[in-house]
């Protein structure tokens, strides 16, 4: 059993499922994306007609490869998803099933360093602004689980109705997208300090200084929260079907929308969109690279991966790699054109190097 965090105290629950439903004429992929649960409300984007509300988008039900994945690749454990590069420790780690843990692996070799247990689900991770933690959203039990790169110490705090996603900033607040709950949470020191209560299905958050930025997957938006003021900024439409955000640059965010086939840009502050680009293949995971102002998108429809240079307001592709089957996550290094990529089919971790 891993090593507890100063002061924890534990939560004693019953392991609680989330439960989903498939909306007609999309990919049937268990567990895989945003999809929308009984007794979650879902709109579509402002202006768009009722027929158009189809919940969140969910990620192409990938084929077999065509082309042998770049880079090496090695074994992880079953529905291998969830990346994160920690650029302090140097050290990279996946999420797996059966049991569900985490896996700390080294980022060259892929060689397993550290297996941490979770009692509960394992699907997205994130990290905390200063880095050494990985933030582990527990869908299944309602709850945040932080584990120490360095030590597999961890710490579990209770938030919102199944936390999807989770990410932090420098100053040490953790944000926790409540992809059911309709909330985002805020968390400190393992206690929760705000919860935001505007939202429909938060289903991807992104820290960028004082901001929390929020993908939801329900609503179709992108809403920016000022975490000083602990108040709303601004929200907007975020295309036909968005899944992720993630910072590419300095003052960009990138949005992946799954459904409309593209990724859209935007400036962070004042929330603007600036740009988008075209990227037909289901782009769904994404990872961001703001030494280089490259956001990395998968294709989860042709077991691809794509660098976008997203500096300017004009975003264009510059990388293009084969990967392996159902890359719904992905990892880079900054400023090094290495990223990694997970398969949930396959249960492997891919490494692409420059």
């Amino acid at each position: 059993m891993a090593t507890a965090f100063p002061g924890q105290t534990r939560r004693m629950t019953s392991p609680r499922l989330p439960r989903r439903t498939l909306v007609a004429g999309l990919p049937a992929v268990a567990l895989a994306g945003c999809s929308a649960g009984d007794g979650a409300q879902t709109s579509a984007a402002p202006g768009s007609s009722p027929e158009d509300d189809l919940g969140g988008a969910e990620p192409a039900e990938a084929p077999e490869p065509s082309a042998d994945p770049a880079g090496i690749v090695a074994e992880a454990g079953y529905a291998a998803e969830g990346l994160v590069y920690d650029p302090p420790t140097g050290l990279l780690a996946v999420g797996v099933r059966r049991p569900d843990r985490v896996l700390v692996l080294d980022p060259e070799s892929l060689v397993v360093r550290r297996s941490v247990q979770v009692a509960g689900t394992v699907r997205h991770l994130g990290r905390t602004g200063r880095g050494g933690t990985v933030l582990v959203p527990n869908e299944a039990d309602d709850t945040l689980l932080e584990v120490d790169l360095r030590t597999g110490g961890t710490r579990s705090t209770p938030v919102g109705h199944v936390p999807h996603d989770a990410a932090g900033t420098t100053d040490g607040e953790l944000l926790v997208a409540d992809e059911f709950g309709g909330s985002l949470t805020v968390v400190r020191d393992g206690e929760v300090v705000h919860t935001f209560e505007d939202l429909e299905q938060p289903g991807g958050v992104v820290a960028a200084g004082r901001l929390a930025l929020v993908v939801d997957v329900g609503a179709f938006t992108v809403t920016s929260y000022d975490l000083d003021r602990l108040e709303r900024v601004a929200r907007l439409p975020a295309g036909d079907g968005p899944t992720h955000g993630v910072l590419p640059a300095e003052g960009r965010l990138a949005v992946s929308d799954t459904r409309g086939e593209r990724l859209l840009l935007y400036s962070v502050d004042p929330l603007e969109q600036v740009g988008e680009i075209a990227l037909p293949g289901s782009p769904y995971g994404l990872a961001g690279d703001t030494e280089a102002g490259l956001a990395w998108v998968t294709l989860t429809a042709l077991n691809e991966v794509v660098g976008v240079d997203a500096t300017g307001d004009t975003p264009r592709e510059v990388a293009r790699h084969p990967t392996v089957r159902q890359p719904n996550t992905v990892a880079a290094e900054p400023g090094s054109s290495t990223i990694w990529v997970a398969s949930r089919t396959d249960g492997v971790v891919q490494r692409i190097p420059r």
